[in-house]
């Protein structure tokens, strides 16, 4: 079952699975989301949740027990409640139940709120906790863009001049191995070859805006102000990008699994909440 915004300049489609956004198209019915054709990734902008990418031999640890929980969480693979739905915004909801309890045990409630204004469509996540004790977490969006022509005639823009370091996987875990990337006056052309260990990912950057260049020409932007940690990531030969805010990441090499301990962890306090959001805008 899918939910569709709709304004004068745009149109987007909700998939109530995993409340993922699947369609984001200007006017002219021009694509920007990635199409999901499993030859390369059957997915289109899944969220991560409640951990971002890989933990340690895919569990945890939490008040003495140990919890199996797989890459990149479980919100993308269950459904969402629609709650709420005008014809420019729509807010889905997931609550803590039987199963997610039995990989991590929370009270939560997930909202994904979609805000379409004009060009810019607005995501925001929020976590309730329901619980009596600090929830543990980590969050990220793993938005695909379509790239209409070959990968080379794009390039990142970054709003701040980067020192850009990224760090090396291991294993699918966070390892002490980081690369240089030469950007030229902030932008980053993209190649293939830059994903040949799979994706960049960043800790720690100035930026706080992407904007993807079309032969030098500005064709989306993503803002996501409230995230600390960046994700860029392709497969080779896919003509799509994936810019991905996160709150979080994939465990390091030397990790403990005490998910209260976990690198870059976030927490709620019981009976509060915890917003962030990004921003994709059409160029």
């Amino acid at each position: 079952m899918k939910t569709t915004l709709k304004n004068l300049h745009s149109t987007v489609e909700i998939n109530h699975k995993g409340a993922e956004l699947v369609s984001f198209k200007n006017k002219l019915n021009t694509e920007y989301i990635w199409e999901g054709n499993p030859e390369f990734w059957g997915k289109h902008s899944p969220i991560l949740f409640p951990i971002v990418g890989t933990l340690k031999n895919n569990s945890f640890v939490y008040n003495d027990t140990t919890y199996n929980l797989l890459r990149h969480g479980f919100a993308r693979d269950v459904n969402f409640q629609l709650i709420s739905q005008t014809n420019e915004e729509a807010v889905f909801s997931l609550l803590a139940n039987e199963e997610t309890l039995k990989v991590y045990p929370f009270l939560f409630e997930l909202q994904l709120k979609y805000t379409l204004i004009e060009n810019e469509l607005q995501i925001a996540y929020t976590i309730f906790n329901r619980d009596n004790v600090i929830l543990p977490f980590s969050i990220g969006a793993h938005p695909a863009f379509a790239l209409p022509k070959d990968f080379e005639n794009y390039a990142l823009a970054f709003d701040e001049t980067e020192n850009l370091i990224s760090y090396q996987l291991e294993n699918d875990l966070i390892s002490d191995v980081t690369l240089e990337h030469e950007t030229k006056e902030n932008i980053l052309p993209l190649t293939y070859s830059l994903f040949e260990q799979d994706a960049l990912i960043f800790k720690n950057l100035k930026s706080k805006k992407i904007t993807i260049l079309e032969n030098d020409i500005p064709f989306l932007r993503v803002t996501y102000d409230d995230f600390a940690h960046l994700g860029i990531w392709t497969k080779n030969n896919a003509p799509f990008i994936c810019i991905e805010p996160w709150l979080g990441y994939s465990d390091t090499i030397y990790s403990n699994g005490n998910i209260l301990e976990k690198e870059a962890i976030q927490f709620v306090e019981p009976k509060e909440t915890f917003v962030c959001t990004f921003i994709i805008e059409i160029l």
